[in-house]
């Protein structure tokens, strides 16, 4: 078998193993933030900042939903980092966004930080404030989930299916899973571009 037969073979066994109850979970979720008049914040590091960034625009243009993310703005998160530290520069850019408990964070992390190995946590303290002030979590997540699947409300797991492909596996699929549910009946409010030319 060929590398890319085995590449594709193991993204058909996640896409079988992937949890849908969990992924109509976070679907509800976010369209009752909406609902509500809560924003949708999206955090990750590396790629899941590159992920947040076009999710924003997705769920902005696609779902009708006030969206944001701290690495969008360079400047401010870069001042954060250096006046104030890199594991609390997201959560003082959240709370100076009056953050509350309508909103709801919505996580792109491999591993989903690990409180006690002090990995990811810019993302693990945000989670943390968001949950003591009563507002959702949603994650999208591989590896065992880590600080986001312990502490999320809905977390889809990308399943493990090869221990040295979790990293891409993971990244891949967050995408699809990100645009599986931009595009669900009860998100999506507007049509894409394409699939309104004919």
């Amino acid at each position: 078998m060929s590398f890319s037969e085995q590449f594709l073979k193991e993204s058909i066994d996640i896409i079988n193993k992937l949890d849908k109850t969990e992924l109509e979970k976070a679907v509800a979720i976010l369209k009752q933030t909406r609902e509500n008049g809560g924003r949708l914040f999206i955090i990750g590091s590396g790629g899941g900042a590159g992920h947040a960034s076009h999710a924003v625009c997705d769920f902005r243009k696609i779902c009708g939903m006030e969206t944001y993310s701290p690495s969008d703005n360079v400047s401010e998160l870069t001042a954060r980092v250096n006046d104030e530290g890199w594991d609390v520069s997201y959560v003082n850019w959240i709370k100076g966004s009056r953050f509350n408990s309508k909103d709801c964070v919505l996580v792109f992390s491999v591993g989903g930080g690990n409180a006690d190995k002090q990995i990811s946590m810019n993302l693990v303290n945000v989670i943390k404030h968001a949950k003591e002030i009563g507002a959702k979590v949603v994650g999208i997540v591989g590896k065992d989930g880590g600080y986001t699947k312990e502490a999320g409300d809905a977390v889809i797991l990308i399943p493990t299916v090869n221990e040295s492909r979790i990293t891409p596996h993971t990244e891949g699929f967050q995408a699809i899973v990100w645009h599986l549910i931009v595009s669900h009946p009860e998100l999506q409010i507007n049509k894409t571009k394409w699939e309104s030319v004919s």
